[in-house]
């Protein structure tokens, strides 16, 4: 999607500080981070909306789970806790219209957000 921001950073087009990248997820850190650790997680496809997945889908999601994980890891918070946030549709907070994950950390999160 050439509008797409997110396609724009698998693509390259928009510089980003990669942490993570295979065949199926890119990873990068937020350029406006809401805590000490808040690292974007999306899926190289573009998918609009958590509520467009199709089943075939369900692999790079779950592929965005585990690589979560794993920089969670990698990032010190995987102990003490950390949230990962996928927000779907407008009033949900969607800003960016490409399947998202925010991983988030590094501090006492409240709740509700925002």
């Amino acid at each position: 999607m050439a509008n797409c921001i997110f396609c724009r950073i698998v693509a390259r087009q928009i510089p980003s500080t990669i942490l993570f990248e295979n065949e199926k997820v890119l990873a990068f850190r937020d350029a406006h981070p809401q805590a000490p650790t808040h690292i974007l997680i999306i899926p190289k496809i573009h998918v609009e909306r958590l509520s467009t997945l199709t089943p075939d889908d369900l692999p790079v999601v779950g592929e965005c789970v585990r690589v979560a994980n794993l920089l969670a890891e990698q990032e010190g918070i995987s102990k003490t806790g950390y949230r990962l946030v996928a927000n779907c549709g407008e009033e949900a907070g969607q800003s960016v219209w490409h399947v998202h994950f925010h991983l988030l950390g590094g501090r006492r999160l409240g709740w509700p957000p925002g």
